[in-house]
């Protein structure tokens, strides 16, 4: 099985490159860079890296990388976040008996609060069973386009997608092996502006105001 591991970017200049290094240590799987305004796809050094410009917003890029792969299997990363080694294992292996799937998610910084936040998710995974993008969704080409892709929203595209998952009787299967992201935006917002601002927008979410509204509070 070939898995494609998709990466929407804006203005990822700073990451992109460093990102595609570290998934190419660890076996061999399709990269398709899905960018807005093309700045981040000039710097690119990886010439198989397949380059997709998208129309704005993340659930555009995140579908039109899915449409310009080749991949059996799907694994929608965050441009700053850090996989681990036996990764592509993990999923084919996961999605032999399960539908969909995500990592578990570890702040790259080693500050305690984060140590919360990250046992606050573990917990909401297993209660909700709605895991968010910034763990790594991964799931078959399949079911990408049988459950219908990304709704084109400003924000919370990754949360109703795993509601359509969940709605639809997936199985989905949530993974120990961790998946770092970056706390740039904590230590550039401040640690509880941005946890609270992220709290507040998607319980919003949950009462249902609509994206369009909650993405003047998320830039």
């Amino acid at each position: 099985m070939k898995l494609s591991v998709i990466i929407p970017v804006y203005n990822e200049q700073e990451n992109i490159n460093s990102t595609i290094s570290h998934i190419r240590k660890f076996g061999d799987c399709e990269i398709v860079v899905s960018d807005h305004n093309g700045e981040t796809n000039k710097i690119i050094k990886d010439k198989d890296v397949i380059q997709v410009i998208s129309p704005k917003g993340r659930a555009s890029q995140l579908n039109n990388g899915a449409l310009n792969s080749t991949g059996d299997l799907l694994l929608f990363l965050h441009a700053d976040s850090i996989l681990s080694k036996k990764f592509i294992t993990e999923i084919e292996n996961s999605l032999e008996n399960y539908d969909v799937g995500a990592f578990k998610l570890e702040i790259n910084d080693e500050m305690f609060m984060f140590r919360i936040i990250e046992r606050v998710v573990s917990l909401r995974n297993k209660i909700t069973k709605i895991p968010y993008g910034d763990q790594g969704i991964f799931c078959t080409r399949k079911v990408f386009y049988e459950i219908g892709h990304y709704e084109n929203i400003p924000i919370m595209e990754d949360v109703q997608f795993m509601q359509k998952c969940k709605k639809n009787g997936l199985k989905l299967f949530l993974s120990n092996l961790p998946l770092k992201t970056s706390s740039r935006r904590w230590k550039k917002e401040g640690f509880l502006y941005t946890t609270l601002r992220n709290w507040t927008i998607i319980s919003l979410y949950y009462l249902g105001i609509k994206p369009s509204f909650l993405k003047k509070f998320y830039k």
